[in-house]
């Protein structure tokens, strides 16, 4: 049994993880978390050891999993929403990985991603234009979130109507895969009906794409596969609520972040409307500094030296992307929030095989985003009196709310 560490991202480290992991880090730079059941990496040299040895670690199980026990009709209904044994891309190891990966890529390459900016930039012009005739605002609900759900959404081929349904499909699945307290059952049953939705309905939006294709991601991954290799409707139907969910998710809480630092570093917004910081630099300073992907879980297929500790096979691990952007050995100043400095580099999109498929679309949406509102909105600026908090759902990092002013 493992004493461990008392690291808590859901209370008393919710709000700031880095000044923790700097201070364990130094000294136990892998430790043993009891909440977590994990073992914590949070030197960027170890993670990207264990993300390029596909052979010692397995991503079948890299989600979080709940910390209470879920009634046996929740768990089988948890277990088999996607289908019966679907796994999405990002639990599959080699080699079936390979194949399925490499068909999801072509959906992202920089000529998709450029075909498709004048549709995130219509889509961000008009929620700005929108929220520019408010005075003061919550920038998470009434522009981050919308507009990264939008844009995925539209990628997708998902139909207007059900853009609201897929955001609340994607916070039933939160509710459930962090669940860290005991929750009234009868809840919990709806969550993973909604979940059961959610996946039915992937499935029905893929086989009505391969009867009748569109300008869209699902139709391309049905029919226009590199070199004529294309996805089964199964397949794809197993991937489209990962899209959704990790699509519009990590987005929205990336703009939180990269709003708040911003807004409230010395230079302030009029750094970004003037031209003094680029939209690229400041996108990925943003994703260095608080990343809105904490870590990602790995399992141990093998004993296995990670740093100078040895763990045994079937050892669960926790690679603190967001520790690795704050390493002292990679950063100069790691916890100064600095996008001016036009040297960050981060693991936000993770490394090796598993590395984001959108990361070029994610930069595109997120600079779109940035610049959109520099246009629109010169004067903002955080709204006095609010100290910004974190939502309880780690590894995700997502701020409750962001009030702003123009």
């Amino acid at each position: 049994m493992h004493e461990g560490r008392p690291f808590d991202p859901y209370g008393a480290h919710r709000d700031d993880p880095y000044s923790f992991l700097a201070d364990v880090g130094d000294a136990e730079p892998v430790f043993y978390a009891p909440l977590l059941g994990a073992w914590c990496v949070t030197r960027r040299e170890d993670m990207v050891a264990v993300l390029r040895d596909d052979r010692s670690f397995s991503a079948r199980d890299h989600n979080p999993r709940p910390a209470v026990a879920l009634p046996e009709d929740v768990s089988r209904m948890f277990r088999t929403w996607r289908g019966a044994d679907a796994v999405a891309v990002g639990s599959l190891d080699p080699p079936e990985h390979a194949r399925v990966r490499e068909v999801l890529n072509a959906g992202f390459t920089p000529a998709r991603v450029r075909a498709f900016e004048p549709t995130i930039r219509a889509i961000a012009t008009d929620l700005v234009e929108r929220t520019a005739a408010l005075t003061e605002f919550d920038f998470i609900s009434a522009f981050a979130v919308p507009y990264a759900l939008e844009v995925i959404c539209r990628r997708l081929g998902v139909p207007d109507e059900y853009f609201d349904r897929c955001r609340t499909w994607s916070e039933q699945r939160i509710e459930l895969m962090m669940s860290q307290r005991n929750a009234d059952p009868d809840q919990l049953r709806e969550y993973a009906r909604g979940l059961m939705e959610f996946g039915a309905f992937a499935r029905s939006l893929v086989q009505e794409r391969l009867a009748e294709p569109q300008d869209d991601l699902i139709s391309e991954l049905l029919h226009d596969g590199k070199a004529g290799r294309t996805l089964t409707a199964d397949e794809v139907s197993v991937q489209v609520p990962t899209l959704i969910f990790a699509g519009h998710m990590t987005c929205a809480e990336a703009l939180g972040t990269i709003f708040y630092q911003q807004l409230r570093s010395p230079g302030g917004w009029a750094e970004v409307v003037d031209g003094k910081i680029s939209t690229r630099d400041l996108v990925e300073e943003g994703l260095r500094f608080d990343s809105p992907l904490a870590g990602m879980y790995r399992t141990a297929t093998r004993d296995v030296v990670v740093g100078d500790v040895h763990l045994a096979a079937g050892s669960r691990l926790l690679l603190l992307y967001g520790a690795a952007g704050r390493d002292s050995r990679a950063h100069a100043c790691p916890a100064a929030f600095s996008p001016d400095s036009g040297s960050a580099s981060h693991l936000a999109f993770g490394h090796g095989i598993h590395f984001c498929l959108g990361a070029g679309f994610a930069r595109a949406e997120l600079e779109i985003a940035i610049q959109a509102i520099a246009d629109r909105m010169p004067g903002l600026t955080l709204a006095p009196g609010q100290q910004p908090h974190h939502r309880p759902v780690f590894p995700l990092r997502a701020l409750t709310e962001l009030r702003v002013r123009q």
